[in-house]
């Protein structure tokens, strides 16, 4: 079983709350560096700085890479764009930081980082893959590239109250910087996302549509950022099968139609509720408050646990343990970290 992360930037995360990702735009740029490298070896290495709320959420990486220490999956990072470096070791695709949507193009490698992450995708080996994501600011460029798609899906957050009259001026703006109507876009995913997306999306569409093409099984693991990569893959005319491994925080969204994002793309979503109301500890406790949701393979995390028969309470004791042991709060790099952001 292998979980590959694509890690990325865009600077559509900078616009003023958007995103919970950090105290300052140079915090939050560190975000997917530091989630790529909690997973792969339990801790920052590079910095000392931790992927934590102003509230004490701690970032999905550390659910995801305590279910890894119970359950021993593979993981390979792709950069997706990162602003910053990690030392964790990275697949390169040729992927460039996103844009500002509002103001230009958000991708414009995305038909070369596409094709690269397609041919990735199908070299290999795995019989099943879990595909996650870590970017801030991702379910505005979500938003955007439904939108030109013409899916009609919402999209959540990783804040409690999901800032939707915010994203919809910023949806708007983009479409009309790139002079796009919605749903002009059905028939060409990857100039959708050249316009409006961002280098995450051309990189986890190219890796799910070259992998399902080599017969490889693929669960987008994951929230409605991957509910808006299901619907590029389906834009490409990809008709096989394909599902979604989400949590229980996106499904609650009162923004978010599971039930429609299964009918209209074909997927097999499966939902895992972690039972986090049941602990008093902040790595879970923020979650229940309706912070973060999902994020860094987290949903498909949970669903591997569960397959593999290991107990909602173990999973929440060795997420307790991951937590403690990294940097005190006074070394944290404000942040939502998750895909829903």
């Amino acid at each position: 079983m292998r979980v590959v992360l694509a890690a990325g930037t865009t600077e559509t995360a900078t616009i003023d709350g958007i995103s919970a990702a950090g105290a300052s735009p140079e915090l939050m740029t560190h975000t997917p560096a530091m989630d790529a490298e909690i997973l792969i070896y339990g801790e920052p290495v590079s910095s000392d700085l931790v992927p934590v709320s102003p509230t004490g959420c701690p970032t999905p990486a550390v659910i995801t890479r305590a279910v890894r220490e119970q359950v021993g999956f593979d993981v390979t990072v792709i950069d997706a764009g990162l602003a910053a470096e990690t030392d964790a070791p990275t697949v390169a695709v040729g992927a460039k930081p996103g844009r500002d949507i509002r103001k230009e193009h958000g991708v414009p490698s995305a038909r070369a980082t596409f094709d690269r992450a397609r041919a990735f995708g199908r070299s290999l080996p795995d019989d099943e893959l879990f595909v996650g994501e870590t970017i801030p600011g991702g379910t505005t460029t979500a938003a955007a590239l439904l939108r030109a798609l013409g899916t009609a899906l919402g999209v959540s957050s990783s804040l409690p109250e999901n800032p939707l009259a915010l994203k919809e001026q910023v949806v708007s703006a983009a479409l009309d910087a790139s002079a796009i109507a919605p749903g002009e876009m059905a028939d060409s995913p990857v100039a959708a996302i050249d316009a409006v997306g961002d280098p995450v999306q051309a990189t986890v569409a190219g890796l799910t549509v070259g992998a399902l093409e080599s017969g490889t099984e693929v669960t987008l693991a994951g929230g409605t950022q991957l509910v808006a990569t299901a619907a590029l893959v389906r834009a490409f005319g990809i008709e096989k099968s394909l599902s979604l491994a989400t949590t229980s925080f996106v499904a609650a969204d009162p923004a978010v139609d599971l039930d429609a994002a299964r009918a209209t793309l074909s997927l097999d979503v499966t939902v895992t509720d972690p039972g986090f109301e049941r602990s008093e500890h902040v790595a879970m406790a923020r979650y229940v408050a309706g912070e973060a949701k999902e994020g860094v393979a987290m949903g498909g995390a949970l669903a591997l646990a569960a397959q593999g028969g290991v107990s909602p309470e173990a999973v929440r004791a060795q997420i307790a343990t991951v937590h403690d042991r990294l940097a005190p709060p006074s070394k944290v790099a404000g942040d939502d970290t998750e895909g829903e952001r």
